[in-house]
């Protein structure tokens, strides 16, 4: 059974009564950066995943590469480590987007 604790912590207690700290219900700060090499085909793509996403990002910003034919988009987000792992997921399977994360 998990309870609410401090904002961004959830307690569990185990078979014995005990409680603890769940840490992958813990909110962490971290950083995405994606690099988009079709932007035609992909970016609809990338944003339909990031709104689905939406309440852990917190900031945004996207810069093309034209010389290069590529789009960055750098992503600041706060959310716990399975969040962060299934928006991760989901845009690393997208043709033509590579993603790399830092969670603090």
């Amino acid at each position: 059974m998990a309870t609410p604790w401090l904002e961004g912590e959830t307690i569990v207690t185990d078979k014995t009564g005990n409680a603890k700290k769940d840490n992958a219900a813990q909110k962490r700060l971290g950083i995405i950066g994606i690099i988009i090499n079709d932007r035609t085909e992909s970016a609809p793509k990338v944003n339909s995943v990031l709104g689905d996403h939406a309440a852990m990002i917190v900031g945004r910003h996207g810069q093309p590469f034209r010389d290069r034919g590529i789009n960055v988009i750098g992503l600041i987000i706060e959310g716990s480590t399975d969040e962060v792992g299934a928006l991760t997921g989901k845009l690393g399977m997208l043709k033509g987007v590579k993603v790399k994360s830092f969670v603090i």
